[in-house]
Parts: C-alpha cells; sequence; structure tokens
C-alpha cells in the first residue's frame, strides 16, 4: 500500500509543444499537460524524474505542499 505522505511534485507546462520532437509530445501527453500553463501533481519518483528530464526545455517543477 503506498503511503499518503509521499513527495509531491507540482510540473507546469510553460513552453509550446509546437516544433517539438514526438517524443517529446508523447511524454508531455501522457503526462496529463493538454494547455500550456496547466499544471499536474505526481509522486516524486524514477520515473517522473525521468520524463521530466525528457521535457525540462518544456517544463516548471516545484515541490508540492
Amino acid at each position: 500500500m503506498a503511503e499518503n505522505n509521499a513527495k509531491k511534485l507540482k510540473i507546469t507546462l510553460v513552453k509550446s509543444t509546437i516544433g517539438a520532437v514526438p517524443k517529446n509530445k508523447a511524454v508531455i501527453k501522457s503526462m496529463g499537460f493538454h494547455k500550456l500553463n496547466s499544471s499536474v501533481i505526481l509522486p516524486d519518483n524514477e520515473s517522473t524524474r525521468g520524463q521530466i528530464r525528457l521535457i525540462a526545455p518544456f517544463v516548471k517543477v516545484e515541490d508540492a505542499e
């Protein structure tokens, strides 16, 4: 069972995906982004960190409270 107090990240899409590599567009869509300046809250784990590393120029990452 997952812990309720697990660390979370707030990730905000700050740059348009127009002209982006198709792989990056797919990662952004799979993370749950739909529009520019939209935010998602995801768990802070290796999988999420790997996705963030791929799309770093497009997003802003903060700790979620």
